[in-house]
């Protein structure tokens, strides 16, 4: 028949050789510049193989993006440009690995959370997630160290206070430069002893709730300058 005839002509391409691959760059905000690589569709017609990068999201364990540092953290790292064959991204959010969370939950102490909406000076609006835990002195007998429900009250309002002065004084790049140490979770714990002592006290989640008009010239800035840096790192692995 007619229809079969129009189907079987159809020839079968298989759909990698249509595929090409970009390298994915990270800001220079991190050590290791050079993420990996991310696989798109050639540009054909209407369809723009660019439009197809913006938007996607890598997630980058923090060892990866610097040399010497701890392998719970992960950072979120969205593709807003390309330039030739490389993807610029910028940050869009940080978590802690499933298992750091679970092996720091334990019993017979408190847990204590804190989440803030705090905006950066640069205009990201960012919701960010603390976690502490009541630790014990080191002569106590009693095998328990619950904080009574008033001074957990009162460390989380000192979690909200240090979150909020950090992150809205300055802007998104120091805030990062904040979170790969995890410099604001010290600062946490350090304040936090007058209440009850705590350990384990991190910014366990970062979320990118709103972010300001695009702006090449700042992502440029972001990634110092664009493509002089950008090969440089390349060079440099």
């Amino acid at each position: 028949t007619k229809g079969g005839k129009k189907g079987a002509k159809k020839k079968v391409v298989a759909p990698f050789t249509k595929k090409e691959w970009y390298d994915v760059k990270a800001p220079s905000m991190f050590a290791v510049r050079q993420i990996g690589k991310t696989l798109v569709t050639r540009s054909q017609g209407t369809k723009i193989a660019s439009d197809n990068l913006k938007g996607r999201v890598f997630e980058v364990s923090l060892a990866d993006l610097q040399n010497d540092e701890v392998t719970f953290r992960k950072f979120k790292l969205i593709a807003e440009e390309v330039q030739g064959r490389n993807v610029l991204t910028n940050f869009y959010g940080m978590s802690l690995t499933r298992d750091k969370l679970c092996s720091m939950v334990k019993k017979w102490q408190t847990l204590i959370e804190a989440n803030v909406d705090v905006k950066t000076t640069d205009g990201y609006l960012l919701r960010v997630f603390a976690i502490g835990f009541t630790k014990k002195r080191n002569n106590q007998v009693k095998k328990t160290c619950y904080a009574q429900h008033a001074q957990v009250k009162a460390i989380r309002k000192k979690m909200v206070e240090i979150v909020s002065r950090e992150v809205s004084s300055n802007d998104m790049k120091e805030v990062v430069n904040k979170l790969i140490p995890d410099s604001i979770g010290k600062d946490i714990e350090k304040s936090c002893q007058g209440i009850y002592p705590l350990h384990d006290v991190l910014i366990h989640k970062v979320k990118v709730l709103k972010k300001p008009k695009f702006d090449v010239g700042k992502l440029m800035e972001l990634h110092g300058e664009g493509s002089t840096t950008t090969s440089k790192g390349v060079t440099s692995e």
